[in-house]
């Protein structure tokens, strides 16, 4: 009999929980064939949500749990799941029910078909506000156009991996891990899954605006060189433009006369190219950021307990 282990961080998700070993429940009933086990990942949850947890692994012995010593985020506690996960496939998905139990059945389906990762691609988001809207969709625009396919639009974490796909994702070291990026960088054999995100079940979204920001530009620098050639060619560009306008200039002296002295124009040019040189080193130093946290060699995470687990 194959086994599929289910991979849930959870953060402060105490009114979720039990609706979703539920779910869970219906759909390892619906799949006789599989021996499918919940992993859950306690992130430094501030709420009951470990006391659920405990509770839940003791009537239930296919729900195994990792404690960790704080929260090291979405990323860090899929990370911390992987390095438990023993299963010929493994799932990877939220705890707070946007992502749809019962969209395994179809993933399952598709790793029958021989597909190493299968992916919900989100077709409509539901109980979002217009600001996180509008944030995702710059991301995605600005991922796809600075880092190609590595990051694809909608594409959440919620997906299937096959045994050597997750394998190989656990075999990547780096400290910045963004897990949907890896994942495509991986590129194995993939498929979607469309999907509609349903409201969260309870509780508050975790996802603010500044934090979301936060993982976006880390998710576009740990997966791509673009900005730092953009650097290179503004400087060709306004060096460049500087020549024409010293030609310009130049001319202008000779054939009708010391121009007007243009504050005003002097003033903004000051400006705007002091803005351009900000910008270009805030750039540098986000990557030199990503460089210090990859050269400290931290664990991605610490475990406090563990349920279920060897």
């Amino acid at each position: 009999m194959k086994s599929i282990d289910i991979l849930a961080p959870v953060y402060n998700e105490e009114d979720c929980l039990h609706e979703l070993a539920n779910r869970i429940q219906i759909v390892i009933d619906k799949e006789p064939n599989y021996k499918i086990r919940l992993i859950l990942i306690e992130n430094g949850s501030e709420d009951k949500s470990w006391e659920i947890i405990q509770e839940l692994s003791k009537k239930n012995r296919w729900i195994s749990c990792v404690k960790l010593a704080r929260n090291f985020g979405m990323d860090g506690g899929l990370t911390a799941g992987l390095e438990y996960a023993t299963a010929d496939a493994a799932v990877l998905m939220t705890s707070d029910l946007q992502d749809p139990p019962e969209v395994i059945h179809d993933f399952i389906r598709k790793w029958e078909e021989g597909f190493d990762n299968v992916y919900a691609h989100i077709d409509k988001r539901t109980g979002i506000s217009l600001i996180r809207r509008m944030n995702s969709q710059i991301f995605y625009w600005l991922a796809g156009k600075l880092a190609g396919s590595a990051i694809p639009r909608n594409v959440s974490d919620y997906r299937l991996l096959s045994r050597k796909a997750y394998e190989s994702l656990r075999g990547l070291r780096e400290s910045n891990r963004v897990i949907r990026g890896l994942v495509g960088w991986m590129g194995f054999k993939s498929a979607s899954i469309a999907i509609i995100r349903p409201p969260r079940f309870g509780g508050e979204s975790k996802a603010h605006s500044w934090h979301v920001i936060g993982l976006g530009v880390r998710a576009i620098l740990a997966h791509t060189y673009a900005p730092l050639r953009l650097i290179s060619l503004l400087g060709v560009f306004l060096s460049f433009g500087s020549v024409i306008s010293l030609i310009f200039t130049t001319a202008l002296f000779l054939f009708v006369g010391v121009p007007f002295p243009g504050f005003g124009t002097l003033i903004t040019v000051i400006v705007f190219l002091f803005g351009i040189l900000f910008l270009m080193l805030g750039i540098m130093a986000e990557y030199l950021a990503l460089i210090y946290e990859e050269v400290k060699r931290r664990p991605s995470f610490l475990v406090d307990q563990k349920i279920n687990l060897k």
